[in-house]
């Protein structure tokens, strides 16, 4: 059999076809904890999405990392930050009320330029365009 070593490595082999196919039972925010679930079993550690063209980073142990290439057309980002404002979109993201596409909007328009999803801390962490945190959230419980 593998050592603990050995699979470790290999659990930190995701690829991007994996996260895609989790990410497509995505349907609205409702569905974020099960996603979530599938990413920690993948051995995905963190994630970077950037709102302005929904490209991602995913990292896992030892270094490995995989790049998505963007999944939409350029957003351009609101330089005015409105945390109000994102924290009902969120909400309503949240509870099912919009896709992700609209999502992302929302985060351009609210002055989001990407958002950081910690899977060992269990947290969110929203950025908006000079690396400052607009909101942080723990990640409901899978």
């Amino acid at each position: 059999m593998f050592s603990q070593l050995q699979q470790e490595y290999f659990k930190c082999k995701f690829t991007l076809a994996q996260i895609k196919a989790a990410h497509q039972k995505v349907k609205s925010g409702a569905d974020f904890p099960s996603y979530i679930r599938e990413l920690i079993q993948l051995g995905i550690r963190t994630y970077n999405i950037y709102v302005s063209d929904g490209h991602a980073a995913y990292f896992g142990a030892g270094g490995y990392q995989v790049l998505s290439e963007a999944r939409y057309s350029e957003l351009p980002i609101n330089a005015d930050p409105d945390p109000e404002l994102f924290r009902a979109h969120l909400l309503l993201h949240q509870q099912g009320g919009s896709d992700y596409l609209t999502f992302c909007r929302h985060c351009a328009e609210t002055g989001i330029t990407k958002w950081t999803a910690d899977l060992q801390a269990m947290t969110c962490i929203y950025y908006d365009d000079d690396g400052n945190e607009v909101l942080t959230e723990t990640i409901p419980s899978v």
